[in-house]
């Protein structure tokens, strides 16, 4: 699959990507998530353009999009625009699709009118991140994206003692629209996850 930004508006493109949920690479993820949508639980998919579990680099975000198409997938080819721009930061930090995996704090969409996930919605989504970090035995390096995916970083502190945590602001255009520093923190902590992946 490509390396390059394309976007998840595209329906083809939507349906490839979901004939290949059950890739090797992803095959485990994406059966946990499976099992949950089988649950009532509307998951988005690991996208199979991404690394994996084989990915050494694991992007927290804080939560899924409203607007993302279906199937949803935690995906750099979302089409919106935090999405939208952490591809471009990856891409500018020649950090490859193969070695990272994204995923969501709070990896389910919101019914309620607030756009910021709860303290009781972070809880859940931490105790199930326990289960996502132990399907990446290749996992090197987490870049905790954001205030909300902050908050993760004693889950993932203590599932994985060795792992490298960085923290970055969001990729939001709001986030990045507040100082120039923002995009420069940014790119800053990705250079630095690409150097520990590398170490």
């Amino acid at each position: 699959m490509s390396e390059t930004c394309t976007s998840l508006l595209d329906p083809f493109l939507r349906e490839e990507r979901l004939a290949a949920v059950t890739a090797p690479h992803v095959a485990a993820l994406n059966r946990w998530v499976s099992g949950l949508r089988q649950h009532g639980v509307e998951l988005p998919w690991f996208d199979p353009a991404d690394g994996g579990t084989g990915a050494g680099l694991l992007v927290l975000l804080q939560s899924p999009a409203r607007s993302s198409p279906s199937p949803r997938f935690v995906s750099r080819d979302n089409p919106g625009p935090a999405q939208q721009n952490l591809g471009r930061f990856l891409a500018e930090a020649g950090i490859a699709r193969r070695d990272s995996v994204l995923w969501n704090t709070v990896p389910w969409v919101s019914d309620g009118p607030q756009k910021r996930p709860s303290a009781a919605d972070i809880r859940s989504g931490c105790a199930w991140l326990e289960d996502v970090l132990a399907y990446l035995p290749a996992l090197r390096v987490v870049v905790l994206a954001g205030a909300v995916a902050a908050q993760a970083r004693g889950t993932v502190s203590h599932q994985c003692p060795g792992v490298t945590v960085l923290k970055m602001p969001h990729p939001s255009p709001l986030s990045l629209c507040t100082s120039p520093a923002v995009p420069e923190n940014i790119r800053r902590v990705l250079r630095e996850a690409r150097a520990a992946l590398a170490g």
